[in-house]
């Protein structure tokens, strides 16, 4: 009788949420995919015979991540609703190079990290749960101790250590600065990345000190990348700061480039409340596709976001939760750094780069779980046109279109409840919007929708036919008091006979 109750109440509460047209694996594209960014150092330490010269209190030593504790752990990025990871670099570096950026051998992993049959069965494990897997390519630099520095035959690899054509200084924090303009330069590189995606089946690079590199090498390597593995994603990490043209980068086959000028404009928006999202709306990518550019609040070189909350004296847990419905339904990839899951602290580098703790509170996994589902399902929130229908004290409101499905995202980082009204004119008439972070409800009355909100607080909404009077939930409902009055009669009756006997 129970279990009859149960599956009831469970067909009760599924016949109330509305369906939707899930974009299938196979079909997805980069923009639909989320990223989940890690620092393999300072991840998670899954195999202990690679812990050599570990010192897990030194922030500038190994701490002991490794391919395995990725392994062991690809569930947990997996459940949170991300679609791939990326991972700082994984070749061979010279001592203390824990970060990965001080390359000494192109073609090794770092002993630190593992072996390339365990990288290989990272890659695989990740496949298998339709996620994908991209990596750091350092192409701008190596180690200072790298045999090739004080080879004589390849005194041409190198820019001199000072004064380029441009007038800045080559070696960038004193690393020797490759020369991409040297053809065997160039063959080096570009043959290192085709043999890592035939060895291990990744799915693209991450490519840091992007604008570091000339725009004619990356040409070169997007070309032949793609050749060999024809929807790779190249996606480019310039200097923090730095002004570039996004889409010159696009049209030389970088699909994706990090946005420092939209993450420091989150930033702002984000850390406190009341601030206006006008600056933050009028950010945009010069003839370029925003839709792959990628979105961050942090990452390995910045300081965490969680500090400018900190230090505005907010609560980290309701900003983020604001900061990501904002990041996960607006155009582009949000790249979701290690350690936002616990809200993790950290300053500059190499505080930001902190070891990850798996013993928190849920919460924040608990939401970035809900706002991932949401993305994976409606594709409006991934492929739609965007059309900001209210921005006003820190209130804001926007709709994602695709294919006839309207979503409609109405965030609150004000102090205060908010009132919006919207008209049939930026929606339908006689429609109703169905809340699926928050549950609400919000049925046109004379042309409007009435959207309340409370402080701190989201919801996202998907347009849909009014629901009127649902037979099927009335049904089930009647269905559910029945049982419910026969399964008390039943027990009444027994504990009578038990009486009398």
């Amino acid at each position: 009788m129970k279990k009859i109750t149960l599956l009831l109440l469970t067909f009760l509460l599924c016949s109330s949420l509305p369906a939707h047209a899930e974009i299938k694996k196979e079909n997805r594209l980069w923009q639909d995919e989320s990223i989940y960014s890690l620092m393999i150092d300072r991840f998670n330490d899954g195999e202990i015979k690679n812990d050599l010269d570990v010192n897990a209190k030194d922030p500038l030593a190994y701490n002991g991540g490794d391919f395995q504790g990725i392994i062991d752990k690809l569930d947990y990025i997996h459940e949170m609703g991300f679609t791939a990871i990326r991972l700082t670099p994984i070749f061979d570096n010279t001592k203390n190079g824990y970060h990965g950026y001080w390359v000494k051998d192109f073609y090794k992993t770092d002993e630190h990290f593992g072996t390339i049959k365990t990288f290989q069965k990272l890659v695989k494990e990740a496949h298998k749960r339709k996620m994908k897997v991209i990596i750091d390519f350092v192409a701008n630099n190596t180690a200072a101790d790298h045999p090739w520095v004080s080879d004589p035959s390849k005194r041409n690899w190198y820019h001199p250590k000072q004064n380029m054509d441009n007038g800045t200084k080559s070696w960038v924090d004193g690393l020797p600065d490759l020369n991409q303009d040297n053809p065997e330069v160039n063959k080096y590189l570009i043959d290192a990345a085709k043999w890592w995606i035939n060895k291990t089946n990744i799915d693209g690079y991450s490519l840091p000190e992007l604008n570091q590199v000339p725009l004619s090498f990356w040409t070169d390597f997007s070309k032949a990348v793609k050749k060999e593995k024809k929807d790779s994603l190249l996606m480019g990490v310039p200097t923090e700061d730095a002004a570039i043209d996004a889409a010159k980068y696009q049209n030389a086959g970088i699909d994706s480039v990090f946005d420092y000028t939209q993450s420091k404009k989150l930033r702002e928006a984000f850390a406190t409340t009341n601030q206006s999202f006008s600056d933050l709306n009028s950010v945009s990518v010069q003839d370029g596709k925003p839709e792959l550019m990628a979105k961050f609040l942090d990452n390995e070189y910045t300081v965490r976001f969680t500090t400018d909350i900190v230090n505005k004296r907010q609560f980290p847990g309701s900003r983020w939760k604001t900061v990501l419905t904002y990041l996960y339904t607006t155009p582009g990839i949000p790249i979701y750094y290690y350690g936002t899951d616990i809200a993790l602290i950290g300053g500059k580098i190499p505080d930001n780069r902190r070891q990850m703790n798996f013993r928190t509170e849920k919460d924040l996994i608990d939401f970035t779980t809900k706002v991932a589902e949401l993305r994976n399902k409606l594709p409006s929130l991934t492929r739609g046109n965007m059309e900001m229908l209210y921005d006003k004290g820190g209130m804001v409101v926007y709709k994602r279109v695709y294919k006839g499905e309207t979503a409609i995202i109405a965030i609150n980082n004000s102090t205060k409840s908010q009132k919006v009204v919207l008209t049939d004119k930026q929606l339908a008439a006689n429609k109703e919007l169905r809340g699926l972070l928050g549950g609400d409800l919000v049925r046109s009355h004379k042309n409007d929708y009435i959207l309340i909100i409370d402080r701190d607080n989201s919801e996202i909404y998907v347009l849909a036919d009014k629901s009127g009077i649902n037979i099927t939930f009335i049904a089930a409902l009647v269905g559910v008091v029945i049982l419910t009055l026969i399964f008390l009669l039943f027990i009444i009756k027994r504990g009578k006979k038990m009486r009398v006997e």
